[in-house]
C-alpha cells in the first residue's frame, strides 16, 4: 500500500487504483466530483502538494508521501479562506458542481501567486468546465479573492 496524506490526516491506496476512484469509494471524500475521467473537465481537481492536478489521471504509485488537499480542506491552505469568502460575495456557482474543481485550480494559482494577472487566472481555470455560470461570476471571485489577498499583504 501506498501512504499519503489526505487533508491532512494519513490514507492509504493501492499502486495501481485511481485517486479519483480510490477518494470517493474507499476514503468517502465525495467531494471530489467525477466527470469526465480523462482529465479534460477539471470537476476532479485536487491539489497535490499544492499543486493543482486532476484525480482521475493519478494513480497511488504517483501520490506515495503526497499532501493531497480536497476542497474539505481548503480552509487548511491560507488562500483558501480569502477565494470561499470572494466566491460568496460575488455569487460565483450556481449548481457547484464544478465548483470544487474550479476552486481547487485557483487556490493553488493563489498560493503560488496571491496577485496574479487576469490572464494568470484564466489561463488557471482552462482545464475547468462550467456548463452553468458562464464564467463572468467564478472570475469576478477570482479576481476579488485576489484583490483580497493584496490586501492583507500590503
Amino acid at each position: 500500500m501506498i501512504r499519503f496524506s489526505l487533508n491532512g490526516t494519513p490514507a492509504e491506496i493501492a499502486p495501481d487504483a485511481m485517486l479519483l476512484t480510490h477518494l470517493r469509494e474507499a476514503l468517502g471524500a465525495t467531494d471530489t466530483k467525477v466527470g469526465c475521467e480523462i482529465g479534460r473537465c477539471g470537476a476532479c481537481t485536487i491539489l497535490h502538494n499544492g499543486a493543482p492536478m486532476n484525480a482521475c489521471l493519478l494513480m497511488g504509485w504517483q501520490v506515495e508521501g503526497a499532501e493531497i488537499t480536497t476542497i474539505a480542506g481548503i480552509a487548511s491552505v491560507p488562500a483558501g479562506e480569502v477565494l470561499v469568502r470572494a466566491m460568496e460575495i460575488e455569487n460565483g456557482f450556481q449548481c457547484g458542481y464544478c465548483a470544487p474543481g474550479v476552486m481547487m485550480s485557483l487556490v493553488g494559482l493563489l498560493s503560488r501567486d496571491a496577485a496574479p494577472s487576469d490572464d494568470m487566472i484564466e489561463e488557471a481555470l482552462e482545464g475547468n468546465i462550467c456548463r452553468c455560470t458562464g464564467y463572468h461570476s467564478i472570475l469576478r471571485g477570482a479576481k476579488l479573492a485576489r484583490d483580497m489577498l493584496k490586501e492583507t499583504t500590503e
